[in-house]
């Protein structure tokens, strides 16, 4: 009989840590009941982590909690990628091919090594996404065993200044390695996005803390991705800096104003000795200037709000009363909530809400690409211990000492992966060739 996987996945946000754990089953059943928090403020600006030694502590007690729930040892955990400096960068290769012989998926990836060679200044490739094929210039979904003199590849590089990896590799210094780095809004789009958002065209907008990501997809592809420097804390800010409270009574008020961007007609009652109508023509304002943000997204990538059918909104900002409808008026699309993924049963209910839904949808992705047979936990095991007073003792089998945090005993960091090595995932949808080969 298989034993089921454990995985294990981390999602550092710029006001939260979230671990998780999810159990796959070898009939590829997955759920989750685990799940541990640490909310802080400012050891993480703009989704890029600053104070390295907070998050790290949170980072172990996270995990240490996580352990004793599930009574086993972890050895691994996928990390998800995100913050102010991710964006995507289009490059492209051309490449004569002889006639009479099948392109293969070989030369494809010796192709998508040519368009990863050229550096991008200052920023580290974290991903790449396949966006289009031209084989004699026509566009096709799976160039695979087709015959043509020429082949262009398009891919989507998906790149970060070094500090937003560097300094995640430098968490993780007392034990416990990362398996993958996962780009979390590609996670979240490839799990609640449906394939008629990705076709007809569909912009997903997860707004956070500090950051709002804007993901783009069109014809099946993603065709743009950035992430912008504003998020639900500018709101809170501004009403602080503007009525002069404490950042704690800003965002009370803005949670408990029932749509704050509509001031003219927001009663003006005193919430916590704060005017509601002085604060919503904070938030109105603010919010404005990201809406407007979030529309030029869509020409930066070339594509008009016709080119489009819907936007799925998720993040801790986007719950703000009234968003929903101000994006929809402003840009002329129609706008939906993110749903939790459904390939991910969720078995508790007190952690089955919205707020975790990246680290739901990093979870559903690791388990597509962790390895047949590997596990992220190392369960305790037990024997039988002498008998005393008619009970019997159960001693763990595979108790390890504490792990050392002395420098010569820490992992030295992981040496960074060949930015192509996870294309092959990437193209699984599109090539309908059947093989074997792991991609890790």
């Amino acid at each position: 009989m298989e034993k089921n996987q454990y995985i294990v996945a981390l999602e550092i946000g710029s006001s939260k840590i979230v671990g998780a754990i999810a159990e796959k089953t070898s009939a590829g059943y997955l759920s989750v009941k685990h799940l541990q928090e640490e909310k802080h403020l400012n050891s993480v600006r703009y989704g890029i982590v600053q104070n390295v030694e907070n998050i790290k502590s949170s980072i172990n007690r996270i995990l240490r909690n996580l352990e004793g729930m599930v009574d086993g040892r972890i050895t691994q955990v996928y990390m998800g990628v995100g913050g102010r400096s991710l964006h995507s960068s289009v490059s492209e290769v051309n490449r004569s091919v002889g006639s009479a012989e099948p392109i293969t998926r070989e030369l494809i990836d010796r192709i998508i090594h040519d368009a990863t060679s050229t550096p991008i200044r200052n920023h580290d490739t974290v991903d790449i996404v396949p966006r289009a094929f031209y084989v004699d210039k026509v566009e096709t979904t799976n160039p695979v065993g087709q015959f043509g003199s020429s082949i262009k590849i398009k891919v989507n590089l998906i790149v970060a200044k070094p500090a937003l990896k560097l300094n995640l590799n430098r968490l993780m210094t007392f034990g416990v390695p990362v398996k993958d780095y996962i780009v979390t809004p590609l996670a979240v789009a490839d799990q609640i996005l449906t394939d008629s958002d990705r076709e007809l065209g569909c912009m997903l907008v997860d707004m956070g803390a500090e950051t709002t990501t804007v993901a783009i997809y069109k014809n099946g592809a993603l065709i743009f991705l950035n992430t912008l420097p504003l998020g639900g804390r500018n709101l809170t800010r501004d009403v602080m800096n503007g009525l002069n409270v404490l950042e704690e009574t800003a965002e009370n008020v803005k949670k408990n104003i029932n749509n704050p961007l509509d001031p003219s007609n927001v009663s003006d009652v005193v919430i916590e000795g704060v005017s509601a109508r002085k604060a919503a023509n904070y938030i109105a304002a603010r919010t404005g200037e990201i809406i407007a943000n979030i529309n030029q997204q869509l020409a930066d990538a070339g594509v008009s709000a016709d080119g489009i059918q819907s936007i799925v909104l998720i993040g801790g900002g986007a719950h703000l009363g009234g968003l929903q409808q101000k994006l929809e008026e402003t840009i002329k699309v129609k706008v939906r909530m993110g749903q939790n993924p459904t390939t991910l049963n969720i078995l508790n209910n007190e952690i089955n809400r919205m707020e975790y839904i990246e680290v739901f949808s990093l979870l559903a992705k690791a388990a597509d690409l962790i390895p047949m047979g590997e596990t992220c936990i190392e369960l305790n095991k037990y024997e039988d211990g002498p008998v005393m007073d008619g009970t019997t003792s159960r001693q763990p089998q595979n108790q390890e000492p504490a792990r050392s945090k002395s420098p010569e005993q820490q992992p030295k960091e992981p040496k960074p992966k060949k930015p192509w090595s996870k294309w092959a995932e990437r193209l699984k949808g599109l090539m309908t060739e059947d093989d074997n080969e792991d991609d890790q």
